[in-house]
């Protein structure tokens, strides 16, 4: 277990410096073949200090994944039953489940959410953090018990992430056209659960 330490300027401008380090070095190689010394020596710090403040290279990737998530925290509600969203709207908003595409409108992190080894971890992440704000949603949307919802809620996410990736992150025409549909698809198949 980690000491807690009084985090002032310099520990944060280190902590930094490991992360950015370590999402060059998984943006280069991919994560599979990053190490922790590759990891001190981009970011010019000794292995103590790397793991005075992380575990791990897991750890690591964890602090920045949750970075990352908090480029997710501010949606506004938008209306997914309208039956032509504007490119604005979804730019901005552009489905139940939003993480998937905020982290990946940042440069930083596109990459990142494309490598394979890491796929089904960064869901694992995102399902971790949007969970208990979307089952209810979801509860409430359809009808359903919270079981169901949350069904419902790992088939949404696991889609949402490969649809994005599937457009590389890039939110283009036919991303639109893609979200647009599949959130009409989604927003009928509340209304179906809910009328049974």
């Amino acid at each position: 277990m980690k000491r807690i330490r009084k985090t002032d300027r310099r520990t944060l401008y280190t902590i930094d410096v490991i992360k950015e380090s370590f999402i060059k070095l998984v943006n280069d190689k991919g994560y599979a073949k990053v190490t922790v010394a590759q990891v001190c020596r981009e970011a010019e710090v000794t292995r103590s200090t790397f793991y005075l403040h992380f575990d791990g290279l897991s750890h690591l990737l964890n602090a920045v994944l949750d970075d990352a998530l908090l480029l997710t925290q501010e949606t506004k509600d938008v209306d997914f039953t309208k039956e032509n969203l504007s490119f604005k709207d979804l730019n901005e908003n552009e489905s139940l489940v939003p993480a998937c595409q905020r982290i990946g409108n940042s440069k930083k992190y596109q990459k990142l959410l494309m490598d394979p080894d890491l796929s089904e971890y960064i869901i694992g992440r995102i399902a971790l953090t949007e969970k208990e704000r979307l089952v209810p949603v979801i509860m409430s949307k359809a009808g359903v018990s919270r079981e169901d919802a949350e069904t419902i809620f790992a088939y949404t996410l696991h889609g949402s992430f490969a649809i994005n990736r599937a457009h590389h992150f890039v939110k283009d025409k036919k991303w639109s056209h893609d979200v647009q549909m599949l959130n009409r698809f989604i927003q009928a198949g509340y209304q179906a659960l809910k009328e049974k």
